[in-house]
Formats: structure tokens, sequence, C-alpha cells
């Protein structure tokens, strides 16, 4: 598709798109979607925060520290470490600081419009407003996880050729080490006279954003890397209102009173989403904080009476053994996301709270969930249906949709879709104009799709496709299994052996008695020829900071503690 004039200074990132040829089918016009066309000159960051404004006023409270207590008037100076927790800007305090911010990037540090600017921190309202402030100054955001190492940093900066970087000073050290050739590192949050907040602190208290057009290149999203080189996800400004258009205003429907609150970092797109474009989109409010364990998201559900939630299975199953003293009472929406969200564990988190979960498959490429249900569409076990906007079939490997009730490789389309920055894997990915997300799914015959595994996570043993999750369900049946992974091990006679990967609950001994009381239980469950040949024991499984599955280091073997 032909792109509209860039008010683009600097061209790298839109010079750097893969050829039209390879990209995605982009479709705005299915049956039964919202309007998804936009102007052609469109500034998101203007349209979550200065629209919001104008719609609904400048007292409405927008972003609320999470995290320990503290003490705090909300005035936000601008200086120092910024808002304690339970401090709380309005929305015309957050427009403030965000365009104070937006005049040091243009007028100080010399960023220009379609300049990359890593983005860096803890999840907080000061890298939120970064993020605002780089998007509405025309620049092109790259949020990394706070917890990357300098290799990692240094890989980023060198793909995307970032040359600024806005950073939280307790997060320097690392940056400081990837020792990124011409790469301008402006820190905020601490005491030096040049720190980010004091410069905006002097700077005007309004800023006009940059007029750039609906596909300029708003922010690069990297994948995580586990499994190889990191791959750059490019997505322009309509890209970032479509998913608030479609997931959020379809699915989740959120009211300009709800809170929202999550573990996922804004480093990570469902993080992103979740935490900032849904709620600024609908007026909400939002609590920023960290991951800090359950006992911790927990008491900043009470604390701030959150009512739309954002995590992952695995943290909804953590915070089900901690619920005890607290009041989630208020917590209306709950959406899983990032990972395969077992059955069992829907109708647990059902059986505690009475809240069904909101299920939901995306992708980095992708922006965000693209599959999902809620309320009376909910059916537990499967991942839902295709979210207005969107599209999506099963196929085989010849791209050629198969028969519902089959297994084969996911394919969806829609408005938003993979354009990977400068990497032949585009190819990959994008194959026939609908995006493979790498997943193995079956649709069922009333339309619903059902998840089995990822493809890379098929096990064929002795000709048999045995899916991962499938054992890993039967496993988390059994009351001592707290977490499972299970991965395929190469072996000379079978091909390859079915291996589970077990966390037990406190006081379950790692004995061979145990092995053989799992094995028995899942041969009661499902079919012997899937039931784990070998259970190795862990303290925990390997997990990235976005909290998804490193199965690549269990496929090694090397993760284990011994058996008394």
């Amino acid at each position: 598709m032909e792109l509209m004039p860039s008010a683009h200074i600097d061209t790298f990132p839109r010079d750097h798109l893969p050829p039209a040829a390879q990209w995605p089918e982009l479709r705005f016009d299915l049956p039964g979607a919202p309007d998804l066309r936009y102007p052609d000159r469109l500034n998101c960051a203007e349209r979550l925060l200065d629209a919001t404004v104008d719609r609904l006023g400048p007292g409405r409270p927008a972003i609320r520290a999470g995290g320990e207590s503290g003490d705090g008037d909300g005035s936000g100076d601008g200086s120092g470490d910024g808002p304690g927790a339970g401090v709380v800007w309005s929305y015309g305090l957050l427009k403030e600081h965000v365009d104070r911010i937006a005049h040091v990037l243009t007028d100080d540090l010399g960023v220009v419009p379609g300049n990359r600017v890593l983005l860096r921190g803890p999840t907080t309202p000061w890298l939120a407003a970064c993020w605002l402030a780089v998007l509405k100054a025309g620049a092109v955001a790259v949020t990394v996880l706070a917890a990357q190492r300098p290799h990692e940093l240094a890989t980023v900066c060198r793909i995307a050729h970032v040359r600024h970087a806005l950073c939280d000073a307790r997060s320097a050290g690392d940056l400081h080490a990837a020792d990124i050739p011409d790469l301008r590192v402006t820190l905020y949050g601490g005491n030096a006279p040049d720190d980010l907040l004091r410069l905006s602190a002097n700077k005007p208290a309004s800023y006009g954003a940059v007029d750039t057009s609906a596909d300029d290149v708003a922010l690069i999203a990297f994948t995580s890397g586990t499994t190889g080189h990191p791959k750059g996800c490019v997505h322009f400004h309509r890209d970032v209102l479509a998913i608030a258009d479609t997931f959020s205003a379809c699915v989740l429907r959120p009211r300009p009173d709800d809170v929202f609150a999550g573990s996922p970092p804004l480093g990570f797109t469902y993080g992103l989403g979740g935490l900032l474009v849904f709620p600024l989109h609908a007026g909400a409010s939002t609590v920023l904080t960290d991951w800090g364990g359950p006992e911790r998201l927990l008491a900043d559900i009470q604390r701030h009476r959150v009512s739309v939630l954002f995590t992952a299975p695995t943290a909804y199953r953590a915070m089900l053994g901690a619920l005890g003293p607290y009041d989630v009472s208020s917590l209306r929406r709950c959406v899983s996301a990032g990972e395969h969200l077992p059955a069992e564990l829907w109708h647990a988190w059902r059986h505690a709270t009475g809240l069904h979960l909101i299920n939901g498959i995306g992708a980095t490429e992708m922006l965000h969930v693209f599959i999902s249900a809620a309320d009376d569409r909910i059916r537990p076990g499967t991942t839902g249906l295709p979210v207005p906007g969107y599209e999506a079939r099963v196929v085989g490997p010849d791209g050629a949709p198969v028969p519902d009730g089959r297994p084969g490789l996911l394919a969806v389309r829609g408005p938003t879709g993979c354009r990977y920055l400068a990497d032949e894997r585009q190819r990959v990915y994008v194959r026939d104009g609908w995006n493979l997300t790498g997943d193995t799914y079956v649709r069922e015959p009333d339309g619903y799709f059902r998840f089995v595994a990822r493809a890379d996570d098929m096990i064929i043993s002795a000709g048999h496709n045995i899916a991962g999750p499938e054992v890993e369900e039967a496993l988390l049946r059994h009351p001592d299994v707290l977490e499972a992974a299970v991965v395929g091990r190469p072996d000379e006679r079978r091909g390859q052996i079915v291996v589970a990967h077990v966390v037990l609950r406190e006081g379950v001994p790692p004995t061979e008695e145990t092995v053989a009381e799992l094995r028995e239980f899942t041969k009661k469950e499902i079919v012997p020829y899937k039931c784990p040949r070998e259970i190795v024991f862990l303290p925990a499984l390997p997990r990235t900071p976005t909290g998804k599955l490193q199965r690549f280091r269990l496929r090694s073997g090397a993760l284990q503690f011994p058996r008394d």
C-alpha cells in the first residue's frame, strides 16, 4: 500500500520497512468491525492524551503510582524520584509533564521527528510520561525492559540505529556498560543538574504535537530474543489506536471510572496496551508499578480499588494461593495473555473470585490481542473468537485452510500486522498476506479457536504427535503440582521423549515416589503414550522478564535439583 507523506526528518524507520510485497494484507473494513478509518494526519499521543483532556476534562485521575505505601501530595514538581506510592496524577498534570519533557527532547537534546529514542526503567509514571512525550515530539519510542543486559541493549540500539536514550537513574548501570557508540543518555529521577525532570521543570507546560501521518512509525517493539536474534517490530501511529478500537473497545469495554493495573512492563506490548494505551483511550486511570510478586499486586488491587487487571496465567495461579487477606471485590475485568491459559486455572479463578478470566492471544508482531472472548462468549479451554476487526484461520504447511477440528498453523490478519525492521525473517512470518504466529491451533466447527501448542513445541514420539500443553494440563490437575512445563528431548529409539518439568507445592518431597505417583496420575488423565517418560523437579520454571516460559532452557536438560 502507498504510504502518506511523512513528517519524519530522520527517515531511517520508513526506509527500512519490508518491501511492500512482503507486508501482510491489512484489513480495515471487515464485516462487523469498528470504524478503523483514521485521518491522514495523526499523532496517537495527542489523541490518547490531549483529546481525552478535551473530552473529559483535565481533573480526572490518570496515573497512580503503585507499590509500597509512600507519602506525597501528587504535586509532581518534576524533580527527584517522582511520585511515591498512592500519589495520583490527573490528566491535566500528566499532560503538563509530557509537554515539558517533549520541549526538552526537541529544544535541549536535539531530537528530531523520526529519531529513535530508547526508553529504559522500571514501570513508573515517569516512564509513561517519557513514552508519550517521545511520540508527541514525532520521534520513535523503543521501550526496553529494565532487566535487559548490556549486550542486549547494544543489539537493540544497533538494529534500530538509536542515538538518544531516556533512562531511569536507577537503571543506568547496564546502559552505560553497553558502551553504545554515539548514544546520548539522559537520566531521569536522579539528582544531577542535567536530570531530565529538572530540565523539564523550567519548560512551557504546553507543546504542540508534531503533525505525523497516520502511518508514520510510532514505536519499534523488540521481541524477547530468547531463542535467537531479536527482531524489531515496527508499528504506526494508527496501529496504536487500532488496538484500542478493536480489542479494548469491543472485547474489554472499559469505562472512564475504571482503574487498570497489572504485571506486564511497558516494554512488553501486552503491558503497553493494557496499562497505558487502553486506559488513556477510555479516560480511565492506571496503576503503574513493577511486578513485585502476587501479594504486592493484590495489595495494589485493594488499595487502589482496581477494576481491570492485566497479567499472565502464572500470576493468576500465584495470586490464587495468596487471596485470603485481600479485598479484590473491585475487580470486574481480568485479562490473561502471554501464555496458554489452562481450563483448570480458569475454573479455579472463577471459583475463588466469581470472575470470568478473559483469555486472549496476541503477538508483538500484531501489537496486541487478536483472538479473545468476554462475558457469555467465553468458553473455558479455548482462546475465543477473532476480535472484531481481525480474521483468523488454521492452515497447513502449504498455506491452505485445514478442516475444522484438525490442527494446523494459526494465520491472522486485520488492521495491524508484522513489519520487521530490516529483517529477512519477514518472509517467514508473513505468507500470502497472512501473519503466521507460530502457534498450532484447532478451529472448532462453531468458530472458536483452541490452542494446541507453539508450533515448535509439538513433540513427535514414536510416530505420535503430542502437544506439550495437554500434558501440562493433566499434571496441573494433581493437587501437589504448582507449575508444569513439558518439552521433547531427542531419543534414539523414539525420536523424542516427553519430559515434564514440575514445580511442587511447598512441603512435597521431590522423590522417586513422587515421580511414580505423578506418572500414574497422568496415565489416568490422558492416553499413556502422551505421559511423561521423565519428570524433572525444579524450584521454579525459567522465565523471561515478561513472564514467558523459556522452553529452550528446559530442552537443554541443565535445570534440576536433586531428589532425596
